[in-house]
């Protein structure tokens, strides 16, 4: 009899804690419900905004996923708040989580903030070509953690964001065009300025080769080696055309040469054979 007097004690005890609980927690459900559909019109409007302005697809993407994430973070806790949790203890227990993740995600978090200096500040863009982390080749995706790079061997090369924002990068492609130096070696009994003026005439006489006043081809002495003459032939031209254009002149420019009886000298060294019997008599 004690046992039944027991358990109605225990039913009205906890019964009255569930009437007084159910006013949160119908509370907390309907928070749920308009804070899920107040961020679902949120991100709509986001969209639409992003729609309108031309950023970078991989950073609205970041911001639209980092806003929602946000929002979503925040209605819980409001809504763990309304169930009666004090929010001290919940932040603390949030705080401490967020710490053991960083830990343990150091490297990712690296790469994380690279990637969003990368998309904020965006030293390259997608279709770029750069050299970075001894790796020449074609942006094809710039995501949070990691760039893709297409390598002139059509290789995927993937590296790592936070290395590739803390170190040096050359983009090629940002200027829309590039000054090239090419080096052609002459026999020291060649005569210099014939060699100059064959070199400087080809490259004049092609089209892609930009002949602006601050951009004029010139062809110089650039150093005397130990087996040649180097002459260097520097000119301007569009990233589209830098290729062809290298190869078309370093082609030409050795016929041209040979042509005119100017020869280009393979590396030599000349060796002296002494007789240590005959320098001691």
């Amino acid at each position: 009899m004690e046992k039944f007097q027991n358990l109605d004690i225990y039913i009205e005890e906890y019964g009255q804690k569930l009437i007084d609980f159910l006013p949160n927690l119908i509370g907390a459900i309907l928070m749920l419900f308009i804070g899920m559909w107040l961020i679902k019109i949120a991100n709509g409007f986001i969209r639409k905004f992003f729609d309108k302005k031309e950023y970078d697809p991989t950073l609205e993407n970041f911001i639209a996923s980092l806003i929602n994430w946000g929002l979503k973070i925040v209605l819980f806790v409001l809504v763990v708040t309304q169930l009666g949790v004090e929010s001290a203890s919940l932040v603390a227990i949030v705080g401490a989580a967020g710490l053991a993740i960083g830990l343990a995600l150091q490297g990712s978090l690296a790469n994380f903030a690279g990637g969003i200096l990368i998309l904020l500040l965006k030293p390259f863009r997608v279709g770029d070509f750069i050299s970075a982390q001894g790796i020449d080749g074609t942006v094809k995706d710039i995501s949070i953690f990691n760039t893709k790079l297409t390598t002139f061997g059509n290789q995927l090369a993937i590296i790592p964001n936070g290395k590739l924002s803390n170190d040096n990068i050359i983009n090629y492609s940002a200027e829309g065009i590039r000054r090239e130096n090419i080096t052609f070696g002459i026999g020291y009994g060649d005569d210099i300025k014939l060699a100059k003026e064959i070199l400087l005439n080809l490259v004049k006489e092609q089209e892609t080769v930009l002949k602006h006043e601050d951009k004029t081809p010139m062809a110089a002495v650039a150093e005397l080696g130990d087996s040649a003459v180097n002459l260097t032939i520097r000119y301007w031209s569009r990233n589209e055309d830098f290729w062809n254009l290298r190869w078309l002149i370093l082609e030409e420019g050795k016929a041209r040469l040979e042509a005119a009886g100017i020869s280009i000298p393979f590396p030599q060294r000349d060796v002296h054979h002494f007789n240590l019997e005959t320098i001691r008599s």
